[in-house]
């Protein structure tokens, strides 16, 4: 592409695409926060993937050099976080723990860590980021906020939409999807939150967006009647099929071999030709779907969150012949069901303790009678006849609160780490390796935002310094 013309002999700068940040009413700076590196310029290619190339200087010891190359083998967290949206505008967060009993049974204990208005109209939307570090909530107001989850801080607010924000989903450890009632869904990047592409192709409302496990593609329904399939390596859209109804919800399966849509009562399962394989009608309205794993036995199950004030438990068959039946419900609530998150953890053992699972599934529930819900999915036996009815495992009430939105955060401190080598920068930024990330004090934007960055210490700042002159250096002899 030709360059503009220009009379000064100055480089010309490439514009960035940004969304506008709002400053939260507090002293913390959303462009430098502790944790938080440099921004860097915009890519023409959206990468899902973060390289993992270096972009300093590095030096490495040959005799290092497998110890540097491997990657840390990552467990299921023991602790998890639980944080759910309302109509009343209010955030709730709770810390859960899990623990086995005397018996061989799962216990999990529920502590509330924060409960605040966050917007300034209905929370709609929240996404907790693979690690737990990043939280995106959004709002009736238009605004995509974001905080830091694990120093309790908020970061700042993304105005890209001009309509409310439906769904938000962590493509990646850096990566945002968010969808909007303007029609359009937006790739954000993490790491200084400018925006990747715009996706636009809809006619109306964005209702669901779901990405594929590979983290490649996505899909997405609305209330233009139709089903999209987007590229986000390429950031365009690469297919699209009418439904002929307005899709609600899409999930995909946990291999990604097939995806879920749901239209009123309808449950419809696709495979990834977008040829229909099943339809199934169920008793109510329905508001949620996730596939997940069995814990006692193999394949996987579909859950289902409806008007009747309960979660089935769906077995679909990959085959055309036999349609999916319910083989369970997850019972409790006395109103419907709003949303629900799936999430693996670990069970302490102990030490003379080897017939327990090491882990398990828990799905977390929120619904309109104000409760949050937390079911062991171990509960679920692998065969049986009778439809299995299993109560909650833990529940906290919020005391009427109406619950809209739910997302899960495991705690990356169970990764068992096996290199003890120095990982190169790219390596931090994938795995969200970061010395000072577990800082616990403050709350949400009660922290002083230059004591905050003098922390991070003069060598990392230098450095980062560094890295900066050297990539202008490098643009201006290729502009030149």
């Amino acid at each position: 592409m030709a360059k503009p013309a220009s009379s000064s002999t100055k480089p010309v700068s490439k514009p960035v695409k940004r969304a506008r940040i709002e400053e939260p009413p507090s002293k913390t700076k959303a462009s430098r926060v502790k944790g938080s590196p440099p921004p860097k310029k915009q890519k023409e290619n959206v990468r899902i993937e973060p390289s993992a190339k270096s972009k300093g200087k590095q030096k490495e010891d040959p005799s290092n050099a497998d110890a540097n190359t491997e990657e840390p083998i990552s467990s299921p967290p023991r602790t998890f976080k639980i944080v759910t949206g309302s109509y009343e505008k209010l955030l709730y967060g709770l810390e859960g723990t899990t623990s086995l009993s005397e018996s061989n049974t799962v216990q999990i204990e529920l502590k509330p860590i924060f409960m605040f208005p966050a917007h300034v109209s209905c929370i709609k939307a929240v996404a907790a980021s693979p690690g737990g570090k990043w939280l995106a909530t959004g709002s009736a107001d238009e605004i995509i906020k974001v905080w830091d989850l694990r120093r309790k801080k908020e970061i700042g607010g993304l105005m890209h939409h001009e309509g409310s924000i439906t769904h938000l989903h962590f493509a990646s450890r850096s990566h945002l999807l968010s969808a909007s009632e303007d029609g359009t869904l937006c790739l954000f990047h993490a790491r200084d939150w400018s925006v990747l592409r715009t996706l636009k192709g809809h006619k109306a409302r964005v209702n669901c967006i779901a990405v594929h496990p590979s983290g490649k593609v996505a899909l997405s329904v609305g209330k233009d009647r139709a089903l999209r399939m987007w590229d986000l390596m390429r950031g365009k859209g690469v297919a699209s099929t009418k439904l002929g109804k307005e899709g609600e919800i899409v999930r995909w399966s946990t291999d990604g071999s097939r995806f879920v849509v749901l239209s009123g009562s309808t449950i419809d399962i696709y495979d990834t030709a977008m040829t229909l394989i099943h339809t199934t009608n169920h008793p109510s309205r329905l508001h949620d779907a996730k596939f997940t794993l069995r814990v006692d036995g193999k394949g996987e199950v579909l859950l289902i969150g409806a008007e009747d004030k309960t979660v089935s438990i769906y077995d679909v068959p990959t085959d055309q012949e036999h349609p999916p039946k319910i083989i369970g419900k997850f019972v409790g609530h006395t109103n419907r069901i709003k949303a629900m998150e799936t999430l693996s953890v670990t069970i302490p053992q102990a030490e003379e303790n080897t017939t327990s699972p090491k882990s398990t599934i828990i799905v977390s529930t929120v619904s309109s009678d104000g409760k949050i819900h937390v079911y062991d999915l171990s509960s679920l036996p692998s065969e049986g006849k009778e439809v299995v009815e299993i109560q909650p495992a833990a529940e906290y009430d919020t005391k009427g609160t109406r619950l809209t939105c739910i997302t899960l955060a495991g705690d990356d401190s169970g990764s068992i780490a096996v290199s003890v080598g120095k990982r190169k920068r790219g390596d931090e930024e994938e795995h969200g390796v970061d010395d000072d990330e577990e800082d616990e004090g403050g709350d949400w934007g009660g922290v002083d935002g230059e004591d905050a960055e003098s922390e991070q210490g003069e060598d990392e700042d230098e450095e980062e310094d560094e890295e900066e002159e050297e990539e202008e250096e490098e643009e201006e002899v290729e502009e030149d």
